[in-house]
């Protein structure tokens, strides 16, 4: 399997040098020079195996001979036996063909660990193997930095570091990234938003000085393996739910379009779903742009589901890039003008395209906590801001008849006290080692939204300043 740039001048690669690149270096993002195909068999025997076989069956084809597959199946098994729920991600029947894939079972209660988890084992061991060292660097709207210092915490081969937007995290999700002791892990907190975060460490990727300086690697999901790693528990949902016979939609929360993304690539793969509905809040780029074709920025507005609180969703380059029929220069000229400009208009095949597999539907703040205390009444379990969004937006689907709906839970409450509190006037039912975190000191350093500054900062942290 070869892996090719979006825009379409950077070197092909095999998987593992992509793993390890993160952000080509034209700017844009690695994908497969073709979507693997799992046949109707294999699909159909994904119903009595358990989520580590299944994430073995359909993630080796994107490997091919870099990573053997008992080498995969060593780091599967590793990766997911720390998950708190034996089935990993299960599913939860809310009624009416609406069903709840619960994704926050890993350590650090967020769908994050399911990719980071695996992701750390994959780098590290690549990195071990070619006797080589990386500094990885991440921005987070929450989740993603947590998850990601967990995962590489203490491993051989890496350091890590994550910026966050200052005040624009909860607090456990910021107690996550800043009270981990070990010497290899870094939190960078930034004036600013995620965008400005984000923005940052494309930079960086983009220095090619400093790129090569400190042998950067990347683990937002603009990483081909982030996203790869979440195809997974659409497989594992839809196998429970019949398929590959009777086709499954979708409700997915999402900012960045990495989680959404994923499930477009499984589609590719052969399953068989019938929609895939973007559930976003109040900052709605990606439904403005599904209603008129007009991908157009806005002012980031704070709310009460932070991870989703962002305008420039990276891997919707993935996805234009495949509805232009792979045409590597009409993608650059799209990112141009959205750097250029802030936005930019799809063209009306390319929407039609979107539009064939993709919903979108906005939840606003309020629904959002009516969303959150109708499920406890209804269903006896709290909830958090971005699934309870998740789940209004799929109750706005149409779908045909008898095709079930999966909301993907993508968090636990307790990592959102402030908006457990909102919506139910109580605290969230939070683990004891989350309580026992939050006592713990924090380690982090402020930095200005300034590429100089990270560098600088990175710089100092490993001992190359």
């Amino acid at each position: 399997m070869k892996y090719i740039s979006t825009r379409g001048e950077a070197p092909v690669l095999g998987f593992e040098d992509a793993l390890l690149a993160g952000l080509a270096s034209d700017g844009g993002l690695y994908v497969p020079e073709s979507w693997p195909r799992l046949s109707e068999a294999m699909i159909a025997g994904f119903a009595e195996k358990s989520f580590a076989e299944i994430a073995i069956d359909v993630l080796h084809p994107f490997m091919a001979d870099d990573v053997p597959r008992e080498r995969l199946a060593e780091m599967v098994h590793e990766a997911y036996t720390g998950f708190e729920h034996d089935d990993v991600t299960p599913l939860t029947d809310l009624g009416d063909g609406h069903y709840f894939l619960e994704l926050y079972h890993g350590p650090t209660l967020a769908f994050k660990d399911v990719a980071m988890q695996l992701l750390a084992r994959l780098m590290d061991d690549a990195l071990v193997r070619r006797g080589e060292r990386a500094t990885i660097v991440g921005a987070t709207s929450g989740d993603t930095g947590g998850a990601a210092i967990e995962a590489f915490r203490a491993r051989d081969a890496v350091d890590v570091f994550i910026l966050f937007p200052d005040g624009r995290v909860s607090d456990v999700q910021r107690k996550q990234m800043t009270t981990p002791r070990e010497a290899n892990v870094h939190t960078l907190s930034v004036g600013g938003t995620f965008d400005d975060c984000q923005a940052l460490v494309k930079a960086m990727f983009n220095d090619a000085p400093f790129r090569k300086e400190m042998s950067l690697a990347g683990v937002n999901s603009i990483n081909w393996a982030r996203v790869m790693a979440q195809i997974t528990y659409y497989f594992v949902a839809a196998s429970r739910l019949g398929a590959p016979k009777h086709p499954i939609a979708f409700s997915v929360p999402t900012g960045n379009f990495g989680d959404i993304f994923a499930g477009y690539v499984a589609a590719q793969m052969g399953l068989p779903i019938a929609q895939l509905m973007i559930a976003t809040n109040v900052n709605d780029i990606l439904a403005r742009t599904l209603a008129d074709g007009v991908y157009q920025t806005d002012t980031v507005v704070a709310t009460q589901s932070p991870s989703m609180d962002i305008q420039v969703s990276s891997n919707f380059e993935r996805l234009l890039f495949d509805v232009t029929g792979r045409d590597a220069s009409r993608v650059r000229a799209l990112m141009g003008a959205l750097t250029q400009s802030g936005g930019f208009e799809m063209g009306a095949k390319e929407l039609e395209l979107t539009r064939a597999l993709f919903a979108a539907a906005r939840i606003d703040e309020a629904e959002t906590l009516e969303i959150m205390r109708r499920i406890e009444t209804a269903h006896g379990f709290q909830n958090d801001p971005h699934s309870a969004v998740g789940i209004g937006a799929a109750e706005k689907a149409v779908l045909p008849d008898g095709v079930p709906m999966v909301t993907l839970a993508t968090a636990h409450p307790a990592k959102f006290p402030k908006a457990v509190q909102l919506a139910y006037a109580s605290d969230a039912d939070t683990p004891q080692r989350v309580l026992d975190m939050l006592d713990l000191p924090e380690r982090l350093t402020p930095v200005a939204n300034d590429l100089a500054a990270v560098e600088n900062a990175i710089r100092e942290k490993v001992g190359l300043a």
